[in-house]
């Protein structure tokens, strides 16, 4: 049985990059709602409708748990697709208390998409966390079109995040949050502009060790032969031009891996 990975677009691959890690044994299952793609300036009601379909073309297709692989889809939509699916339906969070747990001092930075950084489950989060109010967020809605398009390294992207970070005097910061999964792809960037003080901190490792906990819960983790499908609003992917292309960008997180 397959483990799959849903996301608005191509961000999501950072969580199954990271699991095809730590997980070689298992079979994963890719879906990029590239049709809809970006989520993070929808309506609510919108993405919720995106992914519910999504999760019924995975459920149909046998899968044992579904890594929600997006922040807005998260904070939007999975408490409802959980009341709806009894498979594992693992979410992601931006991993704000992780860096308040790793420094506690020293402000924090959460970047994110519009829609994420204004939703409930962010105030949420930030109130049960953010104790000494050290948490600052900051939309940045182009690096997800940046990533769509895999302009990971020009001016464009450099001046956009340059100019949107100028306010904040970052030798009072510890961390840089990416809370969203496209965002993974430009840490070399932030890292030229970033000071050394600063660290990246990202949900991924600890929603794959989710993952991994709530499958050995339900006996589900299995030692099989290793394999990955690709898949866009329900499309299977067999182009070997698009294939390529996947790969290009896992090659790339490849680069970013270790970048901290």
């Amino acid at each position: 049985m397959k483990i799959a990975f849903f996301d608005s677009g191509i961000g999501g691959l950072t969580v199954l990059h990271h699991a095809m890690r730590v997980l070689p044994e298992e079979q994963f299952i890719f879906f990029a709602d590239e049709d809809h793609v970006p989520y993070g300036v929808k309506p609510k009601e919108q993405i919720v409708k995106f992914v519910k379909e999504a999760f019924d073309f995975l459920v149909d297709e046998g899968v044992k748990a579904i890594v929600t692989a997006c922040n807005t889809a998260t904070s939007v939509a999975v408490e409802e697709m959980r009341s709806i699916y009894d498979i594992p339906i693992i979410g992601m969070e931006p991993a704000a208390k992780l860096a308040l747990d790793r420094d506690g001092e020293h402000r924090v930075l959460v970047v994110a998409t519009p829609i994420t950084v204004k939703g409930k489950k962010m105030q949420v989060l930030i109130e049960h966390v953010d104790r000494e109010h050290l948490v600052d967020l900051l939309p940045l809605p182009r690096l997800v079109e940046f990533a769509e398009r895999a302009e990971f390294r020009s001016e464009d992207v450099t001046s956009y995040l340059r100019d949107q970070m100028a306010p904040y005097d970052f030798s009072q910061y510890s961390a840089l949050v990416l809370g969203c999964t496209h965002f993974n792809y430009f840490k070399d960037t932030f890292r030229e502009i970033l000071p050394e003080n600063v660290h990246f901190v990202d949900g991924n490792e600890g929603t794959v060790r989710e993952l991994i906990r709530q499958l050995r819960g339900r006996n589900l983790l299995e030692k099989q032969e290793f394999s990955v499908e690709y898949c866009y609003s329900g499309r299977l992917v067999k182009d070997p031009a698009e294939l390529e292309r996947l790969q290009a960008y896992l090659k790339r997180l490849d680069a970013m891996y270790d970048i901290r």
